[in-house]
């Protein structure tokens, strides 16, 4: 198996990947990137949380138009994980609005977005569809 690096801070590569979320200890609003105080309250303590690892689709588009290199189309999407409103792209799904519609239940998955030269797979994530 080829060494693997996740593509974001956030996920968490392994047997059951998942993602991580940065949880204000004031009043529970939850973040991906670094903050120095809540945007929400204003705290400034954090702790890190494990994000549901299924949700539903909360809002969609399907991405026509992408910077050069990027495959279109494809559909990108707010999922709402247990609360938790992560973005990510629709994997294992035709891109159109027929396949896809506003609360369709998804599980969290990853896949190699890129390899190095030295043969290091950089992970990411996306949701695929629940089948039921």
């Amino acid at each position: 198996m080829a060494d693997q690096i996740p593509f974001v801070d956030y996920l968490v590569l392994g047997e059951e990947p998942h993602l991580v979320a940065r949880e204000c200890a004031g009043c529970g609003a939850r973040y991906f990137d670094h903050r120095v105080a809540c945007a929400a309250c204003g705290a400034r303590d954090f702790g890190t949380v494990p994000v549901a690892r299924t949700g539903e689709v909360r809002a969609f588009t399907i991405v026509a138009f992408a910077a050069p290199g990027v495959p279109v189309p494809f559909v990108a999407a707010l999922v709402d994980c247990d609360g938790t409103s992560v973005r990510g792209n629709l994997v294992g799904v035709p891109p159109d609005p027929e396949h896809v519609r506003l609360g369709m239940p998804v599980a969290l998955t990853t896949y190699v977005a890129g390899t190095d030269s030295t043969g290091v797979d950089a992970v990411t994530y996306g949701f695929a569809p629940l089948e039921g």
